[in-house]
């Protein structure tokens, strides 16, 4: 046939620049083929327009990863400032710390400076983005559009024409056939115009109609898919263009980041462990302490009434004070005896690590002192260490102890036997020279040997260690007189002279017979003495 010259011979295969792509063929089983070919190009042209679709998609996502980070930036400025905020203002007692470049204060002023360049780094950092690398997305985002527009604006409108003119040549391709069947069937006349020749001539006309805008469309396809290499490679290198923009951008701010952060630590290294203390020290060396000056020395620390001779024991040491319980024996302490006329004792003499609270302490003017023999001596009274409520049930009990030497004893007998010595505030001892004895009182009883204050006694003979016999007193029966019968008075001994050893004091015995009432002495244990109290007129 003639049109069949007028038809583009294609191969299986279609080579471009970038691919080889295998094509359906169109001919026939004889190697013809069809007028109407199944292939209309729609494939391709889709293919096309979806892959510029994905590459807009690509520079869609882009432009939302920057302008996502601009956000982030903005937000960073904005939480940086708050940042800011907490080193703000001065710190307080700012006046502690020295206000040169090279201290703390330095190291605040740092803080401020370096922070709040950070927040203008990132509020740089957004502006960059904006006006750096968004504008190149973009740009790039419009052409991908105007390029799908071309694909679309043009090949699937000659797609279209290409469509027209093969559905007119198939309706001329059909009558054709339908008027070649009536010329083989009917001898009837046919109208000149539905001359089998004439219509086969329309066919071949209006095929190679169909055939140029075939060729045209392939042409222009494919020009279209050969312009696409080229195209993408704009496309990446653009997007390279742009991510290096990026890069640079951010860089900048990192590096900014670490120069900052970096100035920041320098300067907290540079300042000396002890910069900020000695120039501390030294403004303030009028208040604190100097380290050379000397410790305060108890030995040397005076106060009111010190050295008053209240405070000033007569005697003191160590003594051994028997256990009241029967296995324990004698027990070391330390005892002294003080003008206020008590005898204190402690576990040790340390008025440093502890509380100096005796464990014993006994009012002299109210016990009775006796039983000086082989180290050894007694007092008799009631232990007053316990405090008001506890001394009143407390009993009177003989407590004995025993020196360590011949010459400690005889030091604490001289006391213990002077009761001038320690006779108390307020108290009054009878002195050697005075009023007669009317009423002895035995020293068991505690309660006597109390003196009463402004009374003659005859303690003093007592005191110097010197007794006598006691003389007999008579009580005469009620309505007679009394007839007493007093021994005489002791004498004192000589000033200077030590107190001879101390003899039993007489006591009284009574007896009531039908004219009076006799007392008689009886015998006192040997060393004892007591301050017996003189008899109420």
């Amino acid at each position: 046939m003639a049109f069949k010259s007028v038809l583009p011979r294609r191969s299986n295969t279609v080579t471009t620049n970038t691919t080889t792509a295998t094509r359906t063929s169109t001919t026939t089983s004889t190697g013809e083929e069809d007028a109407i070919p199944d292939s209309d190009y729609k494939d391709t042209t889709n293919l096309l327009v979806e892959r510029l679709q994905a590459w807009k998609h690509v520079c869609g996502n882009l432009e939302d990863y920057v302008a996502t980070t601009m956000k982030v930036q903005k937000s960073h400025a904005k939480e940086l400032e708050k940042v800011f905020k907490t080193v703000s203002e001065p710190i307080k007692e700012e006046h502690h710390f020295d206000q040169g470049a090279t201290g703390v204060a330095g190291l605040f002023e740092s803080l401020r400076r370096n922070t709040q360049g950070l927040a203008e780094a990132h509020a740089d950092a957004e502006n960059r983005l904006k006006t750096s690398v968004v504008p190149i997305l973009e740009n790039l985002h419009t052409e991908i559009k105007t390029k799908a527009k071309e694909l679309g604006g043009g090949a699937i409108k000659h797609g279209k024409e290409v469509t027209k003119s093969r559905a007119v040549t198939q309706k001329h391709i059909e009558l054709l056939g339908q008027y070649a069947a009536t010329f083989e069937t009917s001898k009837s006349r046919l109208d000149a115009a539905h001359d089998p020749y004439i219509l086969s001539r329309g066919v071949t006309y209006r095929l190679g109609r169909q055939v140029a805008d075939e060729n045209l469309h392939f042409q222009e396809i494919l020009t279209i898919q050969n312009s696409f290499p080229a195209f993408e490679k704009h496309i990446v290198e653009t997007i390279q263009r742009a991510m290096n923009e990026f890069f640079q951008c951010m860089t900048a701010q990192t590096d900014h980041h670490r120069n900052m952060y970096s100035n920041i630590v320098n300067h907290a290294q540079e300042i000396g462990v002890d910069f900020e203390w000695n120039n501390f020290f030294k403004r303030n060396d009028a208040t604190l302490l100097d380290p050379n000056a000397p410790q305060r020395d108890l030995a040397t620390i005076k106060y009111a009434n010190q050295d008053h001779h209240a405070t000033k024991p007569l005697v003191e040491g160590i003594l051994d004070r028997k256990s009241r319980a029967m296995l324990k024996g004698y027990t070391g302490g330390y005892f002294a005896v003080t003008p206020a006329g008590y005898l204190h004792g402690f576990k040790e003499n340390d008025d440093t690590r502890h509380e100096p609270v005796p464990d014993i302490s006994l009012y002299l003017p109210e016990c009775t002192i006796g039983g000086f023999n082989d180290l050894k001596f007694s007092v008799k009274g009631k232990d007053l260490s316990g405090g008001k409520v506890g001394n009143t049930f407390h009993m009177t009990s003989e407590y004995n102890f025993k020196a360590r030497t011949k010459n400690d004893l005889e030091q604490w007998q001289a006391v213990l036997t002077n009761p001038s010595l320690w006779s108390g505030s307020g108290s009054a001892v009878a002195s050697p020279g005075g009023s007669q004895i009317t009423s002895p009182v035995s020293p068991i009883s505690p309660a006597a040997t109390m003196p009463n204050a402004g009374e003659s006694s005859t303690a003093g003979a007592a005191a110097v260690g010197t007794t006598e016999k006691a003389a007999t007193t008579e009580t005469p029966a009620a309505g007679e007189k009394p007839a007493t019968e007093t021994a005489p008075a002791p004498a004192p001994a000589p000033a200077g002279e030590s107190a001879p050893a101390t003899e039993p004091l007489p006591t009284t015995t009574t007896t009531t017979g039908t004219e009076g009432t006799t007392t008689k002495p009886t015998g006192q244990e040997e060393g004892v003495v007591s301050v017996p109290t003189a008899e109420k007129k």
